[in-house]
Order: structure tokens, then sequence, then C-alpha cells
């Protein structure tokens, strides 16, 4: 299966609760922190939701 590495790149505070939640469930949660997640279009729909405060490299 294709892998995906996801990096966040700013920070969560002041974010609605949501935006929040999908962060720390992509296994984040500091800026610079990086996971290296399955490319699954549950994973693909929650990095859209918080495009915003991560990056995507493709593996």
């Amino acid at each position: 299966m294709a892998k995906i590495i996801v990096k966040q790149v700013k920070s969560i505070i002041g974010r609605p609760e949501y935006q929040r939640k999908i962060v720390l469930a992509l296994g984040l949660g500091r800026i610079g922190k990086t996971k290296e997640l399955n490319d699954t279009e549950s994973v693909r729909g929650m990095v859209a939701r918080v495009s915003h405060l991560v990056e995507i490299v493709e593996k």
C-alpha cells in the first residue's frame, strides 16, 4: 500500500475543535512533527480538512 508523509506546519491553537481533533487523530500535535500514514481515502479526507495546517510529501 502506498504511504504518505504528513507534516504539521502550523499550530492548532485557536482553531475549531473539529480541526484540533483531526490533527490529533492523524498522530500530530505540535509543529514540525511528521507521521507516515497509509494513503487511504479516509486519511486523504482528513488531510483535506486541515490542509492549511499540514503539508503532504508523497512517498
